[in-house]
């Protein structure tokens, strides 16, 4: 269904601006005046991403007819929309998304509502949360251009995140067009993301002793995985009990060697063990650690979110600057879907983990029809007082008592 004018003003009020603001640059490029600008082009592949409409056809239809978000309706044909899509410069569409991410995590940083005990505890001790992975994007077409000869379907590329785990907003999206890209690869544009005071969070595929004494030298705090046949001397012993062994050992040789803290927790029957360079154990106790590690599967969730939810599974063209510029117009929705949600669960006052971020996006068409009905106005009061019914608020699921472990009362472990 077409967006109903309440959402379609939110999605214009948050973004209109950002395009407009880009004009100078469109210029500056060389790019000639179009039916197709910056403006309406967004306007179109956001409306398309969020419609879930995948045929240019169709939306040379809607186009027409409609208009979409602060477009009025004009007529292009096919393949003149194909061709913009094809080879419109995704940069601008990057520098949009790059201008609205800090106006959403200052309105994030606004709001009240319950943060999980862990991360509540960081961020009152670290200037910024945050977590880095990669993730393979699927298949091409081999419908389109160079790549009908092909005998298998191309993979589309690699994108890798860097997402703060607080308002789970993305700080930084980068692509690499080689599919077989490896983490490593994405280490120089981590290191200039990333400012002093920053906690970072990421898994054994960022295995590197180097970059882990650049990241302590710049003043990035950061926390890992240990691998199994990590190689380390054990300085002092800081805690040990039946469930938690927290050590400050030596790891890596010669220019690489660094002090750093091994810690080692108990849950169930496995040890899971931890490295960081928080050498201070009452700024990241070893109650904090494995808990906060845990949060690190916010990231998975937000690329389950683009790839599953929002359609980036599915891409509609086959040259690079198609897949960049549908990559970086999908995280574009994810930001507005994530800043929508946890206005829903400030109304709620609950936590944004006990929401689910894809009924918020499925209960807008309910909205939808309220508003035609003339039963609701409010997008985010109507969410939040339907929230049970439309299966926003997450069931509680039954589960079997877990094995005792240090993290049982993470909140009372912390007092």
């Amino acid at each position: 269904m077409p967006l109903d004018s309440e959402m379609s003003q939110h999605l214009t009020d948050l973004i209109h601006p950002l395009t407009l603001g880009q004009v100078a640059h469109f210029r500056a490029l060389g790019l000639r005046e179009r039916l197709l600008t910056l403006p309406v082009l967004v306007a179109l592949v956001l409306t398309m991403l969020w419609r879930q409409e995948g045929s240019p056809t169709e939306l040379v239809r809607l186009l027409r007819q409609e208009g979409f978000l602060w477009c009025s309706p004009v007529q292009v044909t096919v393949q003149a929309l194909s061709e913009r899509l094809r080879t419109f410069p995704a940069v601008l569409f990057w520098r949009v998304l790059q201008d609205l991410l800090p106006l959403l995590q200052r309105r994030w940083a606004d709001r009240q509502r319950p943060l999980p005990p862990e991360l509540a505890w960081v961020q009152e001790r670290y200037t910024a949360v945050l977590a880095v992975d990669g993730s393979t994007l699927d298949a091409l077409l081999r419908k389109v251009g160079l790549l009908r000869g092909l005998e298998k379907h191309p993979l589309a590329g690699r994108m890798t995140a860097l997402l703060d785990l607080g308002s789970r907003l993305p700080r930084e999206i980068w692509y690499e067009a080689d599919p077989q890209a490896h983490d490593q690869r994405f280490w120089p544009r981590i290191h200039a993301a990333l400012t002093r005071g920053t906690l970072l969070l990421y898994d054994l595929g960022y295995t590197n002793f180097a970059h882990f004494q650049q990241l302590t030298q710049a003043g990035v705090t950061w926390l890992t995985r240990a691998k199994s046949n990590l190689g380390y001397t054990v300085v002092e012993t800081l805690a040990a009990t039946a469930q938690v062994r927290d050590e400050r050992v030596w790891i890596g040789s010669g220019a690489e060697r660094q002090e750093v803290r091994l810690v080692q927790v108990l849950v169930g029957t496995t040890w899971r063990r931890y490295l960081t360079n928080e050498l201070d154990p009452a700024r990241l106790p070893p109650a904090v650690v494995g808990a906060l590690y845990a949060q690190r599967w916010r990231i998975e969730e937000a690329y389950a979110t683009v790839k599953r939810l929002l359609g980036l599974a599915y891409f509609w063209t086959g040259s690079q600057n198609g897949v960049e510029l549908q990559l970086y117009a999908t995280w574009l929705l994810y930001a507005v879907l994530i800043d929508l949600t946890d206005a829903v669960a400030e109304h709620l006052q609950r936590p944004f983990a006990a929401l689910s971020v894809e009924m918020v996006y499925r209960s807008l068409y309910y909205f939808t029809i309220a508003h035609q009905q003339g039963t609701a106005t409010d997008p985010i009061a109507y969410l939040a007082e339907n929230a049970t019914w439309l299966g926003i608020l997450k069931r509680e699921r039954k589960r079997k008592p877990p094995a005792p472990a240090p993290l049982t009362n993470l909140a009372g472990a912390l007092t």
